[in-house]
């Protein structure tokens, strides 16, 4: 059994959203189908941390997660900035229920066991919040990845910090997320949401005892990253 973890799948197959219009994104979805089966197995577990979905509401993402259905192993999925159609969690499961979508599991407010580790995490917010409604909602996702990592630490096991927005930068930090990471006594934090030129800004490596890295699914040229192999 073993851990992966790739953000940004951006499906679209019953939307009008193509992103080969983007270098790098030409015929992704065969190259992600090839590359997961390729590398993940029945009993592997993959993150994906947010993006998942252009769809606008949760019909609209059926095919997109039909297609991860189909795909080997485990899907444990969170919520990005892009993932519009994200409902609540029992609605969401209640829509993965009633189409047999039963590979794919939903992290928002809980944790995951998976072998010796824990799997936990939330959504995350920009760096500079100058508007007040932004401030409430960094506030909100630093109380989610709170609330994640107390149920982390009630399955035990060590914590394995997903977050879709990076919580640092080579230049920027968000404070209010960042503070949580360090002091949750997690030793590896994953996140996405960076493409293109931006992945020149990602900060990838330790600090302050965690081992921050970029999953992204252009980054990894759409192929799971390995985290861990039990």
């Amino acid at each position: 059994m073993s851990l992966f973890a790739i953000a940004d799948t951006h499906l679209s197959f019953s939307v009008d959203k193509p992103m080969d219009i983007f270098r790098g994104w030409q015929d992704f979805e065969k190259r992600l189908e090839k590359n997961w089966n390729a590398v993940v197995g029945e009993d592997d577990f993959v993150v994906i941390p947010g993006d998942i979905s252009w769809g606008m509401n949760m019909e609209e993402t059926l095919e997109d997660f039909r297609f991860l259905e189909k795909l080997n192993g485990t899907k444990i999925i969170m919520k990005g900035n892009h993932d519009y159609w994200w409902s609540t969690k029992s609605k969401t499961e209640k829509f993965f229920a009633e189409n047999d979508i039963n590979t794919v599991k939903v992290l928002f407010n809980n944790a995951f066991r998976v072998g010796d580790y824990t799997v936990c995490g939330t959504r995350g917010w920009f760096f500079d919040c100058e508007k007040k409604e932004d401030e409430k909602v960094l506030l909100r996702e630093a109380g989610r990845l709170q609330m994640s990592l107390d149920e982390a630490k009630k399955l035990g096991g060590e914590p394995i910090i997903f977050l879709h927005y990076p919580p640092v930068s080579l230049t920027q930090t968000c404070s209010e997320i960042y503070d949580i990471v360090i002091s949750s006594g997690a030793k590896h934090c994953y996140y996405g949401h960076l493409h293109g030129p931006s992945v020149n800004w990602a900060f990838r490596g330790e600090r302050d005892g965690v081992n921050f890295d970029l999953v992204s699914a252009d980054f990894l040229e759409f192929c799971p990253k390995l985290l861990v192999k039990f």
